[in-house]
């Protein structure tokens, strides 16, 4: 049987075979490509990965060294304001020392004047930091987050519970208390009339 006389019905089964082979070489050509684009792709977010860590540590190294730097440099500068209160005050203590032994109302009061400007300068230091004094005074109600109650005074002259004496005064720092003022509180005295009033019946004791 020579090629002319095969049966059609084999040579479209011979077409029939692979029917879209461009697609399917296609398929197999990208198939083939996949693995090692998927492993360029997995390194590369890799290494984009290492890098922001790498930045992420840094910045957190970066920031930690400021913080403790703004720390250092506000503490100097508070200590360096002291300082200038601590050297008045010796000026102060050695200007009562040469003159006790004869002491003179012009001495006492530059002893004073001296250390008048010690509490000034000490006050100054005190705003440059935002260390303010907590304002008590008589009669005020007590402030949970700002007093602490000490003791009590009986007396009637002020309302019970309010404040009747600063012991210590309270400051805070910014918004923060930094101690409590102590103070003393009213005790309400018994009216001594209540102790001889007559029971319900009749009788005084």
């Amino acid at each position: 049987m020579t090629e002319d006389q095969k049966p059609h019905y084999e040579d479209a089964a011979a077409e029939q075979e692979h029917p879209h082979q461009e697609t399917v070489d296609a398929a197999e050509a990208a198939h083939t490509d996949a693995p090692e684009d998927a492993g360029d792709e997995l390194s590369l977010m890799k290494d984009k990965y290492l890098r922001l860590m790498a930045d992420m540590e840094n910045l957190r190294k970066r920031t930690a060294r400021e913080v403790d730097d703004a720390r250092k440099y506000t503490v100097s500068n508070f200590a360096r304001e002291l300082l200038n209160v601590q050297d008045n005050l010796e000026r102060a203590l050695e200007a009562m020392k040469a003159q006790q032994a004869n002491p003179t109302a012009e001495t006492l009061k530059t002893v004073v004047d001296g250390v008048g400007m010690v509490g000034q300068q000490l006050s100054a230091a005190f705003e440059k930091m935002h260390i303010r004094r907590i304002e008590t005074t008589i009669g005020q109600k007590v402030d949970p987050e700002r007093h602490q109650a000490m003791f009590e005074v009986p007396t009637n002259e002020h309302e019970h519970g309010t404040i009747v004496q600063e012991m210590q005064a309270g400051y805070t720092i910014g918004e923060r208390l930094l101690r409590p003022a102590l103070v003393g509180t009213a005790k309400r005295v018994q009216d001594e009339g209540n102790d001889n009033k007559p029971s319900q019946d009749g009788t005084n004791g």
